[in-house]
């Protein structure tokens, strides 16, 4: 069926939900590394308590992609994920305040990843099989504007919610402060609202070669060990700039918020000087989305001047440019300085390469290509939770601002790697126009 384009306010619509995903994800990054240590966790523990998170990611992202290439029902393709892992997840977020335990946080973590992977994965799918090529470029960006909302807001709520009495009181004898407990509870309820909103909102078009789902488990684990194998030549190469620009912003988020509070701030686990460093790097995370945010609104206008390839190596520049800069941080303020670094890399990360991609896939396999890119984001993930804790342990003597700095030399890297990042073939684009 010819896809027709689709008025600006539909285009939003149907990537709304990604405002709720990462408002829910953006909580996590910013706050699952300071629950652990407020559950005893030692800082070598806290690579490994990770794991669970990108493992998950790892197994669902191609297997839901897999899945939702080959679904068709009355909320059609890949609305049904959206609105299960949409369910899911949000009870994860109410819950996760509640642990008691590292084991139990751990736990809902892995549930938390898994659901969002679910929701996460066909939106980036529901692109090309709705817009016309002319306007996916956009989308893409306009998905980039709503992820950049949602961990703006997510990042800046704790900040917020600590100037109200109600959110800041806590009993003694309490493990998560309240003020992480409501933040939680009300990224829940925007995650499903904005999820709800996309699932009614947006119509998706029948497809014409749905493919049975009544395959073996041991079938569908050879067609996307197939499929992995014949990548496109624009996706291997896209994907080692993936793995190290995300292995950058994966040792920030694992360390920055506690960082924050050890090095600059100066505090000790449970002091009130700790809350305040913990606050201050939720603002610094606000800060940096809210340059995402500026960045992806001007984003349009770089796109139709200059190559993607020149735009995506100077955001990652910025960002390893940012994050290497903790070394020399010594005051707040100074911090945020180094945010528009890498808000500006966040901004080229959550947009570009999926823009350079999606021309270069083969319609009928979009949300397994899709899935199967995004293991390029968690393996990084598994390799930094992996060995960052032992490099901390042995090689940084502990002082986590050099494992921050660490991710700045990834992302780095990551900007050369651009570079070499081949383009689809003239025939290959023309081949998915006429498919689209």
């Amino acid at each position: 069926m010819e896809r027709s384009q689709l008025k600006a306010w539909q285009i939003w619509s149907m990537s709304l939900g990604l405002l709720g995903i990462n408002f829910g994800w953006g909580l996590q990054m910013a706050n699952m590394s300071a629950i652990y240590e407020f559950l005893g966790a030692k800082p070598d523990q806290i690579p490994i308590l990770w794991l669970a998170a990108p493992i998950t990611g790892l197994l669902v992202q191609p297997i839901i992609g897999w899945f939702s290439d080959r679904t068709w029902c009355f909320l059609g393709r890949r609305r049904p994920y959206f609105l299960f892992g949409a369910i899911l997840a949000s009870l994860a977020l109410i819950l996760m305040p509640l642990s008691h335990s590292l084991w139990m946080a751990a736990i809902l973590l892995w549930i938390l990843d898994a659901t969002v992977n679910i929701s996460m994965g066909p939106f980036r799918a529901l692109i090309p099989d709705i817009l016309p090529i002319q306007q996916r470029t956009r989308a893409y960006i306009t998905q980039g504007i709503l992820i950049a909302t949602g961990t703006v807001l997510a990042s800046a709520l704790p900040w917020v919610l600590q100037h109200f009495q109600w959110a800041t009181h806590s009993s003694s004898h309490q493990t998560i402060p309240n003020l992480v407990k409501y933040s939680f509870w009300i990224g829940a309820a925007i995650f499903m609202v904005t999820i709800l909103w996309t699932v009614l909102t947006t119509k998706e078009i029948p497809p014409t070669n749905v493919v049975p789902q009544k395959t073996s488990l041991k079938q569908t684990c050879k067609e996307l060990w197939q499929d992995f194998l014949s990548m496109p030549k624009t996706m291997k190469d896209l994907a080692w700039v993936m793995m190290f620009s995300w292995a950058g912003l994966f040792c920030m988020f694992l360390f920055f918020p506690i960082a924050v509070a050890h090095q600059v701030f100066h505090a000790e686990v449970g002091s009130a000087a700790y809350q305040q460093g913990l606050a201050w790097a939720g603002m610094c995370f606000a800060f940096y989305s809210f340059i995402f945010l500026i960045v992806s609104l001007i984003m349009p206008w770089f796109a139709n001047r200059f190559r993607a390839k020149n735009i995506y190596a100077t955001c990652l520049t910025c960002g390893g440019l940012g994050l290497l800069g903790i070394l020399f941080a010594h005051t707040p303020w100074q911090l945020l300085i180094l945010m528009v670094g890498v808000g500006i890399a966040f901004s080229g990360m959550q947009s570009l390469p999926y823009a350079m991609l999606a021309d270069a896939l083969p319609r009928h396999k979009l949300g397994t290509y899709m899935g199967l890119f995004n293991l390029f984001i968690v393996i990084p993930e598994i390799v930094v939770s992996l060995c960052l804790g032992w490099a901390i342990t042995y090689l940084l003597h502990g002082d986590r601002h050099f494992a921050v700095a660490l991710g700045g030399v990834f992302m780095l890297f990551s900007a050369f790697l651009v570079k070499r990042v081949r383009s689809a073939p003239a025939a290959k684009l023309e081949e998915c126009r006429n498919a689209a």
